[in-house]
């Protein structure tokens, strides 16, 4: 199979359908809604520093499994908590991946990473102990042109639309000083989006320092239940004049929960005093969903909402190193009775809307699709985190599709650190949708017309539909 046919069919005649379908899609510009690209890399526009800096560091896929082989990350140069020393030569750090390359045989990673290579630094030589160095001397050399620098890659990445990630008490300079320089790209732009976990979650380290800098932000008393939501609505606002169209909510769970006014104010003062239990936090989680659903209605913030995963499981790796460095696990996730609450007080609104994630692909076809293909208010996001490789992708289509369709689903998201991965998961993205598409209609179960139709909407249309981005 040649590189221009790679995740096709196998079936000659499906593949021939799946690269027509794909050429639909394949030129669309990218929209990516939910991602974790440092708004610094594009505000200041400066070189990447080196290859490892730029594809290895940030990337928790590859140092998570490097870690599962004892390759440690400090080693990769993941920087310490404690000052410990860790790696800083970046070609020392390179050289530890290709040295164990083979790690990452049939991974999405290893797609992810040599479409990096391939496509945007155009080097064909295969990663490996004995090519390291020249690799990474290609790679370097090309981030010292011009056209290398992060804006002229965003621009090159044909991408309209790059959503970064930022918590309420980020002063968002970052997006004040693009706004500044007038720079989105040629049609392109840098949206945030609003994430208040650390928020609504009592558990969270530094809880209640952040409700107070949320104070000093804001000019709001946050000493009671009230002022505190009032300073979340300020800091919305002050989100959507920066762009954001969603918010985000990475709960541990789905649950929901309505508490009265009374009920909701004893158990943020129980949170402010210190005395708040671990059933506290999961009712103020579960009723601040609630809340955060009444504020979308009001200001029209699509909520995104991405529970399941068992944050910092692997406590020595969260001590050593801090949050986001591949120690999450996933775990089940009920979302029929969770949800119930939200969706009886809201469900039926036509000005919310709420796209579900999942890592727990057991909820697929029993609660997630019947879900999205009855209440108006739900899309079904695109398979995520330990999900969203190529076979992820495919068993997501297979899952829902006959219950839920294409048209409650959301389009796809890269959820990526890794900036110059962009383009090569969207690519990969287009390229499953197209080979699901090409079954159906081999087995004449839709028309190629309609096909076409639906891998542009999957690949470009629905996000921009989704997330509101058509305004």
């Amino acid at each position: 199979m040649s590189p221009s046919d790679r995740l096709f069919p196998a079936d000659p005649a499906q593949r021939a359908i799946a690269r027509e379908l794909y050429g639909h899609a394949r030129d669309l510009p990218i929209i990516s809604p939910h991602g974790h690209v440092d708004p610094a890399i594009l505000a200041d526009d400066l070189p990447f520093p080196d290859p490892a800096r730029l594809i290895v560091v940030p990337d928790h896929y590859i140092t998570r499994m490097l870690l599962s082989q004892g390759i440690r990350p400090a080693q990769l140069g993941v920087a310490t908590l404690d000052g410990s020393p860790y790696e800083t030569d970046g070609r020392a750090i390179w050289r530890r991946l290709a040295e164990h390359w083979y790690l990452f045989r049939g991974t999405p990673s290893r797609a992810w990473t040599e479409g990096v290579l391939t496509e945007v630094f155009g080097i064909d030589v295969p990663l490996g102990p004995a090519t390291a160095d020249e690799i990474y001397d290609a790679i370097a050399e090309r981030l010292s042109r011009p056209e290398f620098r992060p804006r002229a890659l965003f621009n090159r990445f044909n991408i309209e639309v790059l959503a970064t990630t930022e918590s309420p008490v980020d002063d968002l300079r970052h997006h004040a000083n693009l706004a500044a320089d007038g720079w989105g790209g040629p049609g392109g732009r840098v949206i945030t989006t609003y994430r208040p976990d650390n928020m609504a979650d009592f558990e969270w380290p530094g809880w209640r320092t952040r409700i107070a800098e949320l104070a000093t932000l804001t000019g709001i008393d946050t000493s009671t239940f009230t002022g505190f939501l009032s300073a979340l609505r300020s800091r919305r606002e002050a989100f959507i004049a920066a762009g954001a169209v969603s918010s985000d909510h990475g709960h541990p769970t789905a649950r929901t929960l309505v508490l009265s006014a009374p009920e909701a104010a004893a158990c943020y003062a129980r949170g402010l005093a210190g005395t708040a239990d671990a059933a506290d936090a999961e009712a103020f989680r579960a009723h601040m969903l609630v809340e955060f659903a009444r504020m979308s209605i009001e200001d029209g913030l699509v909520m995104q909402l991405h529970p399941g995963s068992m944050r910092n499981h692997y406590q020595a790796l969260y001590a050593r190193h801090g949050r986001d460095v591949g120690g999450d696990i996933p775990a089940p996730t009920n979302y029929v009775d969770a949800l119930r609450p939200l969706l009886d007080a809201h469900g039926d609104d036509p000005r919310l809307r709420v796209v579900l994630f999942t890592l727990d692909e057991s909820g697929y076809t029993r609660e997630l699709a019947p879900l999205a293909g009855a209440y108006p208010t739900l899309y079904l996001g695109a398979p995520w985190w330990f999900l969203d490789s190529p076979d992820g992708l495919r068993r997501f289509r297979e899952a829902v599709t006959e219950t839920a369709g294409f048209y409650n689903t959301a389009g796809f998201i890269d959820d990526t650190r890794a900036f110059c991965s962009i383009p090569v998961r969207h690519d990969i993205a287009r390229r499953a949708d197209a080979a699901h598409l090409a079954r159906l209609v081999a087995e004449e179960r839709l028309p190629l017309g309609e096909a076409a139709e639906t891998a542009a909407d999957l690949a470009y249309h629905l996000p921009k539909r989704v997330f509101r981005l058509e305004r």
